[in-house]
């Protein structure tokens, strides 16, 4: 754990060069790991995905699994959709129109059909705690040496987190390779550092869902279950 007070934010225009680009979806279950399965269907449904830079997937998760957080411990299990699931990708905004050609595509997902449906665009928030799921990490890296190695690459970015709390390590099966990945949550941080995380991610796999952060209500909300 790594924990400084800080000061108060101050008002930032969010620039709208990256969003999230959001789909409802009709899907009644998917593995828990579908990372793979999931960004391969949409490769194929859109292939500009996987050379765009800055194009990211956010996997899916459903309420009870606790934010991401909490997932089953068997990667074969089922997660149960609603039909308040969505779907989303962050894109840079130029391409949110050919995003608009994966709507009304029936996506073949480990053998689960995923239907998706209507669009919505997003834009990124202003929120100063972000959480994400999977941040890559390295074998063997215990927490500790995981949140300085990241503490280094934020620095680097010219973001400086008051507060740090990571979750256990998850993996994310590929056929050609393992992907070991912690989560992640900040808090406190300045408004336009936030916007960064949110417009850059950290480090790799994102089209796996890795490195993307999300905003989140509260790092009290977290804190009690890593305890």
């Amino acid at each position: 754990m790594y924990w400084q007070e800080t000061k108060e934010n101050q008002r930032f225009t969010v620039p709208d060069d990256i969003v999230d680009v959001v789909y409802s979806v009709d899907c009644r279950a998917l593995p828990v790991d579908h990372a793979y399965a999931l960004s391969q269907a949409i490769q194929r449904a859109l292939p500009w995905f996987a050379e765009e830079e800055s194009a990211g997937l956010h996997t899916i998760h459903v309420a009870d699994s606790g934010n991401g957080w909490m997932r089953p411990d068997d990667p074969s299990a089922l997660l149960h959709l609603s039909r308040r699931t969505k779907l989303t990708l962050r894109l840079p905004k130029h391409r949110v129109e050919d995003a608009g050609k994966l709507t009304g595509q029936m996506l073949d997902i480990d053998g689960k059909n995923l239907r998706v449906e209507k669009l919505a665009v997003r834009p990124l928030s202003t929120i100063t705690t972000l959480f994400s799921r999977y941040i890559v990490t390295r074998e063997g890296a215990d927490e500790s040496v995981f949140l300085q190695e990241a503490m280094v690459l934020f620095r680097k970015m010219g973001v400086h987190p008051k507060k740090m709390l990571c979750g256990m390590e998850h993996v994310i099966a590929t056929p050609d390779r393992v992907i070991r990945a912690r989560s992640l949550m900040l808090a406190d941080l300045a408004v336009e550092e936030s916007v960064k995380l949110q417009q850059q991610g950290l480090g790799t796999d994102r089209k796996l869902g890795c490195g993307l952060f999300i905003p989140h209500k509260d790092i009290r909300e977290v804190k009690p279950v890593l305890e």
